[in-house]
């Protein structure tokens, strides 16, 4: 009966030593993993901002050939003047 304890022993401690193998293993992988979507978010982050800034030249862009284009329909470049002038005028009073 002893060796059979034993020959159970043995394979108990060999058992646990492969789940904490494992374990360290998947630890690893977690902390690399943690870092790759660290590092995606900053990309993300990053394009995000520079759409942004692409989207508010492109905007600016488009006006300013509505304004200075020969062939443009003076009302609408007015139209679209007057409307940059009510939202300067709300971000100057949301300022106040």
């Amino acid at each position: 009966m002893s060796d059979e304890k034993n020959k159970l022993l043995v394979d108990l401690e060999i058992r646990i030593k492969q789940v904490m193998f494992l374990c360290d293993s998947l630890k690893d992988e977690n902390e690399r993993l943690k870092t790759e979507i660290r590092t995606r978010q900053t990309l993300l982050d990053e394009t995000t901002k520079d759409l942004e800034q692409l989207k508010t030249r492109y905007k600016a862009l488009k006006t300013a050939r509505t304004i200075t284009a020969a062939s443009v329909d003076v009302d609408t470049a007015k139209l679209k003047i007057a409307k940059l002038v009510r939202e300067v005028e709300k971000c100057i009073n949301l300022l106040k």
